[in-house]
């Protein structure tokens, strides 16, 4: 009986054991070369992929080849191209043209930067072309299945119920908020600052001023709790994004590994801190904020059930969590970014300065219609997130076989367009592309380049950021505010290096030399 149960027990153990090898076989090789070849008979090639990592350890040679150049070269030149930290997707354009494919794991990418398709891809309005759903499993933890990483009807639900609490005439109402942000970063400069000049490294200023004006408009009366949770969330950004360069090797993410176990708490203490917030919002009554709206939405369109209970929380916490990066990190890098070119560049912060003193009248902290007649301001901020933009690559994925302009793009195929590349392509810009000249968008964007289609700071299409206004009332009044207080120019110690986390960002800081103005 014994032997009967144990061959029993062997041969359910090998029927498992074959079920789960021709799971792996399918999706990890059949699938990808079944892909693969749809696109290699329409010509497109690429660098060949090595089984179950594809390409992975070619990105690394890269990356590694970039850092110990850095280090040869301590102090390198502050040169513009933020397409840099993708040197490897550069190597591989040269070497197979504007669209060919490479392999992240079992991922399949299709790069594209030709620019009639990339107008088609801006322009498509398909449904089958969404969000990778990659990104819900790779940075789940960070983003969850928020606005940011959703699709379909679930996408549709949550902008409707967001996009408009973000449109021009409610922002003009957080102007308070914003403005309160913006003198408490003035005047701990102020209040550092005696005679002469002082070294200040602007990033940390940045997102207290981004984190101080997200979390009063999000969680009102407990912004402060806000800063507590997006203090969290920003550790947990840099525990996700040290493990990017593992993005789509099978399974990694599951290991408890320390970071992989870290991530995993950080995850639970933010879910229960912003419950918490919730609960209690629930039983102090509404306030209007952000938080609330979501409360209320959520509320409105499901029954009171358990498990819709447990629904409302998680779409309430999935939200809290691309607010995080959509509104907060994103903005504070761009502040930093804009702080660097600034600096760099004296004769326009002079005629910043000239125009907030026409435009103010002395006023410290401008109004709504003050940003409004500020022209020069505006199109540096152009010119900031053309050079260094938020988001240097926008994906989608194939979620149906679909055609985009002459070619077949089989469902499951990822499509990268490169931001940062389109941004100072010299076709596209002209010869001076990697220059800050804000001077460029004088005329607006279609006078700034002959295809305002490569021109995406905020995404594009139907997905594009539902908080564009926001982020442009924060900059511009931010840095009108500093350019009207203070005069600054770069640090001998700042070093020039974009790093890719999440997004791109001062490797080391933004390290500047501010006066107070007379």
């Amino acid at each position: 009986m014994d032997q009967y149960l144990w061959a029993m027990l062997c041969s359910m153990f090998l029927v498992l054991l074959g079920f789960f090898s021709l799971r792996l076989y399918d999706d990890f090789v059949a699938m990808p070369q079944k892909l693969r070849r749809i696109l290699l008979r329409q010509g497109i090639n690429g660098p060949p992929p090595k089984l179950i990592l594809g390409n992975i350890l070619e990105i690394k040679k890269s990356r590694d080849a970039m850092d110990k150049a850095a280090i040869k070269q301590p102090h390198p030149p502050v040169i513009h191209n933020a397409a840099s930290v993708f040197s490897f997707l550069e190597q591989w354009r040269k070497q197979y043209g504007p669209l060919y494919l490479f392999s992240l794991g079992k991922m399949q990418i299709l790069y594209v930067s030709k620019p009639d398709l990339v107008k088609a891809i801006t322009t498509c309005t398909s449904p089958d072309l969404g969000r990778p759903y990659h990104q819900q499993e790779e940075f789940g933890p960070l983003l969850g299945q928020g606005i940011l990483t959703s699709n379909g009807s679930i996408w549709a639900r949550q902008r409707k119920i967001i996009a408009p609490e973000l449109f021009m005439d409610k922002v003009k109402g957080m102007m308070d908020i914003i403005t309160e942000s913006a003198l408490t970063l003035v005047n701990s400069w102020k209040h550092e600052i005696d005679n002469g000049a002082l070294e200040i490294t602007v990033d940390d200023y940045m997102k207290r001023f981004s984190g101080d004006t997200i979390s009063r408009a999000c969680f009102g009366s407990s912004h402060s709790k806000g800063q507590e949770i997006f203090a969290k969330f920003g550790h947990l950004q840099e525990l996700i994004s040290s493990r990017i360069a593992s993005l789509g090797v099978p399974g990694l993410r599951y290991l408890p590994t320390r970071n992989n176990l870290r991530i995993r708490a950080l995850e639970k203490e933010i879910q229960g801190l912003i419950l918490k917030v919730v609960k209690e919002r629930q039983l102090a009554g509404s306030e209007k904020d952000l938080l609330q709206i979501l409360l209320e939405s959520a509320e409105s369109s499901h029954c009171h059930s358990p498990s819709d209970s447990d629904s409302i929380h998680q779409f309430i916490v999935d939200n809290c969590r691309n607010i995080y990066l959509a509104g907060f990190e994103t903005s504070a890098v761009a502040a930093s970014w804009c702080v660097m070119l600034l600096a760099s560049n004296p004769d326009w912060q002079t005629q910043i300065r000239d125009e907030i003193n026409e435009v103010c009248h002395g006023r410290p902290i401008p109004d709504m219609n003050m940003l409004r007649k500020m022209k020069q301001l505006n199109m540096v901020i152009q010119e900031t997130m053309r050079l260094y933009p938020s988001t240097p690559t926008l994906s989608r994925e194939a979620l149906e076989d679909i055609t985009i302009g002459d070619v077949e793009v089989p469902k499951g195929v990822h499509v990268w367009t490169m931001v940062a590349a389109l941004h100072t392509d010299t076709s596209i810009w002209g010869a001076d592309a990697l220059e800050f000249k804000p001077e460029r968008f004088q005329n607006g964007i279609a006078g700034a380049c002959n295809n305002p289609n490569a021109y995406m700071p905020f995404g594009f299409g139907r997905r594009v950021c539902v908080g564009q206004h926001l982020a442009m009332v924060e900059l511009k009044l931010l840095m009108a505010s500093i350019v009207g207080s203070f005069s600054f120019t770069l640090s001998p110690n700042y070093v020039h290096s974009p790093a890719m986390r999440m997004i791109v960002e001062p490797k080391y800081g933004v390290k500047i030399m501010v006066q107070k103005l007379q």
